[in-house]
């Protein structure tokens, strides 16, 4: 044998030897974050952060959802705000027990289906004044700060007052959906103004300031809740209203409470997952996952043709439901219980063909919703879920006037049926699309939830099964190709282009008609998610690649600050 080819043959041999120094391969592309201190997910880096700064200091899981969700009203204007409402799940870690907040918004007294007949309307508006119902976001804050908040209430908003006065780079997503809502901006002079310096989008990476917002916030920080509902910023809402031709008044701001309510629940597989509910649409996740059950996980993977077809016709099957059946409690009696029953599951899932798509699907018979989802962890266990709204970008179009936010069109979801659950009413809160949910086995509590309108049930139960049947982290299951469809009772399916074009054609044969998007589209909605392992004290985050964000851990004092640990 040569020196050269001994030389050779050493070297093989001694790289055979070593073990593997490359990463293991995977499917999906971010690693989860883990950390035995507190964590925030969010859809912005900056709000993530400013969430984990207020960890480091010593406040709770509420204190840092708050700080966070304060500066994503500031840097995702496109998608939430004060103007917007706000739902969220508790769990708390010593006694186990979740708690849900409903703060979402009532339709103004004199915002009745008579009132707008009266000015020749026969739809419900999608955008504009009659579109606005009262936003719940920062009555929320304040109920969730006085149950569970540690540090001083005007602490937390200084983050996001610090970036609406000295400014952001504009984040990439987030100026594709601000670019695409600049003619609505331009209905509203107001919403020209602020939200269009020099009578345009701001382009990515540039630096926008909003001044009018710090006015706001730093009214919010110094007065409390008080000042949006009875003070400043309620006389600065009833004046763009009065000005565009509203019905808002003092005492529809004014007598505007969230509510503690007690979340709903399934079991799926192992797994006990959670939702708010109605006149939310979490619902109709818990009652996919039903029907779901009754068929096995398909052993060729979750984007195979027969589990995504099980998926779809599910889906289908539940959103028929809860659009027949869901609306506002208090005014009407949804039948919860019947449609979380496993028996009517049963009887729904006998309905799939599992080899033909349903193109008309019907409501079941029965007896007698653009928005920010981010979640935080203490260093106790305790998770926030949360999700606030504006429901589209901007909202209503309608910016209040010398406040630098816009008012939500939460109420172009009221139907003008006088026989719907959803009918229009003063007083009434609109059938919701934004749900935060949570799930637990175990010593494994895991607060998540993706964004994204109707979209959100759906994409609930995808994750949901990504983790419960197929086993993945909470990172890859949030980045799992999804499906989603805004109708959700027809056969056109919008799908990400990571599915295989062999289970494309697949399902094309089976009769779905398929829009197939980037591999990454925000078409499926920006979801985060946390898991809290009670056994050893150790949290997960993850982040979707479909939005700007991060997985942000607090971190220790390394410097041996007084005090501090």
């Amino acid at each position: 044998m040569s020196a050269l080819r001994s030389t050779v043959w050493f070297l093989l041999l001694s790289i055979a030897a070593v073990p593997c120094l490359c990463a293991q391969d995977r499917s999906y592309g971010r690693s989860v974050v883990a950390t035995q201190y507190g964590m925030v997910a969010t859809s912005q880096v900056s709000a993530s952060q400013a969430g984990a700064l207020v960890l480091e200091r010593g406040g709770s899981a509420i204190d840092a959802a708050i700080a966070a969700s304060a500066v994503l009203n500031v840097t995702e204007p496109t998608s939430n705000g004060m103007g917007g409402d706000l739902f969220a799940i508790y769990w708390e870690a010593k006694s186990g027990k979740l708690y849900g907040l409903n703060a979402s918004g009532w339709a103004p007294k004199a915002l009745t289906i008579d009132h707008l007949r009266a000015k020749g309307i026969t739809e419900m508006p999608q955008f504009g004044i009659d579109s606005v119902t009262v936003p719940g976001v920062v009555d929320g804050w304040a109920k969730l700060h006085d149950r569970w908040g540690k540090l001083p209430w005007r602490d937390l908003f200084q983050p996001a007052i610090f970036y609406a006065e000295h400014g952001f780079p504009i984040a990439e997503i987030i100026h594709a959906w601000w670019d695409g809502d600049h003619d609505g901006l331009l209905t509203n002079p107001e919403s020209t103004r602020v939200f269009l310096p020099g009578g345009r989008v701001p382009e990515t990476g540039e630096i926008f300031r909003n001044p009018d917002v710090v006015h706001a916030l730093t009214l919010v920080a110094d007065q409390g809740e008080s000042a949006f509902y009875k003070g400043e910023i309620a006389q600065a809402i009833l004046k763009t209203s009065q000005e565009l031709g509203g019905t808002m008044t003092a005492d529809d701001l004014a007598s505007y409470s969230a509510e503690w309510v007690e979340p709903i629940s399934t079991r799926f597989r192992d797994w006990t997952v959670y939702e708010l509910p109605p006149n939310g649409d979490g619902i109709a996740a818990l009652e996919m996952l039903n029907i779901m059950e009754q068929f096995k996980p398909d052993t060729a993977g979750p984007h195979s043709p027969g589990e995504l077809h099980t998926r779809i016709e599910a889906m289908k099957l539940a959103y028929a439901d809860v659009k027949r059946y869901d609306g506002d409690p208090r005014f009407s009696k949804i039948p919860v219980d019947q449609l979380l029953s496993k028996d009517y599951a049963a009887k729904r899932a006998a309905l799939i063909d599992p080899s033909r798509a349903n193109c008309t699907v019907a409501p079941g018979a029965l007896g007698t919703s653009d928005t920010t989802y981010f979640t935080v962890v203490d260093r106790e266990g305790n998770i926030l879920s949360i999700i606030q709204s504006n429901y589209n970008n901007f909202g209503s179009n309608v910016t209040v006037l010398g406040m630098g936010f816009a008012l939500q069109d939460r109420g172009g979801l009221f139907s003008l049926d006088p026989a719907s659950p959803n009918a229009l009413a003063g007083r009434k809160r609109p059938f919701h699309t934004i749900i935060p949910a949570f799930m637990q086995r175990g010593d494994q509590h895991i607060g998540f939830g993706i964004m994204g309108g109707l979209n959100q049930p759906l994409a609930h139960a995808q994750f949901v099964s990504n983790v419960a049947d197929y086993h993945m982290n909470i990172q890859a299951a949030m980045e799992e190709p999804r499906f989603t469809d805004r109708q959700q009772v027809g056969c056109k399916i919008v799908i990400e282009s990571r599915v295989t074009p062999a289970t494309i054609d697949a399902l094309t044969k089976m009769g779905h008609v398929l829009n197939v998007h980037e591999g990454y589209t925000s078409q499926m909605g920006r979801g985060q998610a946390i898991l809290h392992d009670s056994k050893t004290g150790i949290n997960f985050g993850a982040s979707d690649p479909r939005a700007d964000g991060a997985a942000i851990p607090e971190q220790p004092d390394f410097f041996g600050a007084p005090g501090k640990q």
